[in-house]
Formats: structure tokens, sequence, C-alpha cells
């Protein structure tokens, strides 16, 4: 009788807190933590999704998918590009990738990366500047992702513009902004829909254990997945158990590929609940 008890006190608990108008309550923590994942394991390589129905995760419809990879994997990160976007299915398809996430920023309509971008040691992006000034970065450039022998790093850039430039690191991706850093939330802008409006997101995280995990949120489907605001996503992740974190491109950009599988999320470029909604993306984040 204890158990039913604490389930009918989480359930007005949960009622009261979305009544008065709250996107969180404790009780949300546990429905991720608890939640019982759908689980593949592709190549040494954990793919986990979950749809928490209408009202439940912060009183919302949400499906969240959460690729995972052990320290000690075998398998590695690399990062993908063409100058002429490509969905991130035909990304994965080049370089037969187990895995394929969308990756960093890029102008849509040029087609160019709007962040730095270095692969194999070839610079192909550049951080575009601010408006008002040529110096200071935006406020999605101050994250970075370093591949170093296959494995994530992240780091914090100073605000000067070029600062990637004298990395020696080899491969290197500039998106942002970064979500927690060392186990601690970084705070956010609230003067910005891109960070409080809920949308499709693409995270990267880091466990303590050397784990990565890889984390895609669909959005723009009402009734089936609400999408994630930066607040919300970055409690996903430490929920996760990431103590680091990364925001990367999102809304109709926000894609999970999975060899024999194919895309396994619904991207919402063609505004239509299937998978065939990819969005053409310069860049993608690959596990081979």
């Amino acid at each position: 009788m204890s158990r039913l008890y604490l389930c009918l006190a989480w359930l007005l608990w949960s009622l009261a807190a979305c009544s008065q108008g709250s996107h969180y309550n404790p009780v949300d923590s546990l429905r991720v933590t608890n939640a019982e994942w759908r689980t593949d394991t592709i190549g040494g390589v954990v793919v986990k999704d979950y749809h928490f129905p209408p009202g439940t995760l912060f009183c919302s419809a949400q499906h969240l998918f959460v690729v995972e990879l052990p320290a000690g994997t075998p398998r590695r990160l690399s990062f993908a590009y063409d100058s002429v976007p490509l969905v991130v299915s035909q990304h994965a398809l080049r370089h037969d990738a187990v895995v394929a996430v969308n990756g960093s920023y890029f102008d849509m309509e040029r087609g160019n990366p709007i962040c730095y971008l270095r692969i194999a040691g070839e610079e192909v992006g550049h951080n575009t500047p601010q408006r008002s000034d040529s110096l200071h970065r935006k406020y999605y450039q101050y994250a970075t992702l370093l591949l170093r022998d296959g494995k994530a790093h992240l780091a914090v850039p100073d605000s000067a513009r070029r600062w990637e430039e004298n990395l020696a690191d080899s491969d290197i991706m500039t998106a942002g902004p970064m979500l927690l850093w060392d186990g601690t939330v970084v705070p956010q802008r609230d003067d910005r829909t891109f960070v409080t409006r809920r949308h499709n997101r693409t995270a990267l995280g880091l466990r303590e254990d050397g784990t990565t995990l890889l984390v895609v949120a669909d959005g723009r489907f009402d009734d089936f997945a609400e999408g994630l605001s930066l607040e919300e996503l970055t409690l996903v992740l430490r929920w996760l158990g990431c103590r680091t974190a990364i925001n990367l491109d999102g809304g109709g950009s926000s894609t999970l590929y999975v060899k024999g599988r194919g895309v396994a999320n619904y991207p919402s470029d063609n505004h239509v609940h299937d998978h065939e909604g990819e969005r053409p993306v310069n860049n993608a984040i690959l596990v081979i």
C-alpha cells in the first residue's frame, strides 16, 4: 500500500505543479531516471528512447533519444562536413557511421558554417562576429568540442573570436552555449527565445566515468513532442548523469540516424510527424 500511496502523491504533486503553470516539479527527475527506455545495442553503442505522454515531463509531451558511448568502446567520434548541405543520414552513409547527429550552426541560405570548424587539421568554418562588434563572439559560440583520439573533450573559449585558431587539435567544433560545466549549471540569458522557448534540441554530454552521451529531443509536435527550453534540456542532461554538456544546433536540424534503423527520431522540417523531415545540414557528428 505504501508504494500505491507514494505513486498517488507523485501524481497529485505533478498535477498541482502543472495547474499552477510550473514547467518543473521534483517528480520529473524520477520520470527520466526511472523511465523504461526502449534500448538497442548496435556495434557496442547503446541507443535508447522514451516517449513521455502529454502532461508528464515538464507538464508536456516529450520524446527523448539518448546514445551512450562507454569510455572503453572501440567506437570513436568524428566530424563530417560538406560545402553543399546534406541530410544527416547522407553524412552517415558516406562514412559508414553507426550513429550520427547534426552538429553545429550554419547559414541556411548560404550553406556555410557560422561557427569555427576544423576537421583533420583543415579549417572549414569560422566564428561569425556579432553585428555590432567584430571581435567578440555570438552567444552560441561560447563552447568548444574537441576530438582527441576519437574521444570528446569540452572547452570554454574566451571572448576572442579567433581563440580556436591557436589550438593544436586537429578536430574542433564550436557551438553552444555550454549547459553544464564540472557538475555546475551554466547560467543562461533569459532575454532570448532561443533559450526560453521549447525547440527540438541536440546536445552532447560527458559523464564522470568517461561515457559520452548524444541526446536528441524531438519538438514542434504539440501532442507528441513539444521540445525543450535550454533550462529543461540542462535538467535532463543532469538527470542522465552528465557533469559537462554542450548545446548543439537544434530546431529542424535535430536528427538522429542509427545504422540499420535509418532516421530514428522525428525531424520536424517537413512539419509532419514521421521520419522524413530531415533538414540538410552543413556538418554532423558521427560515431564510426
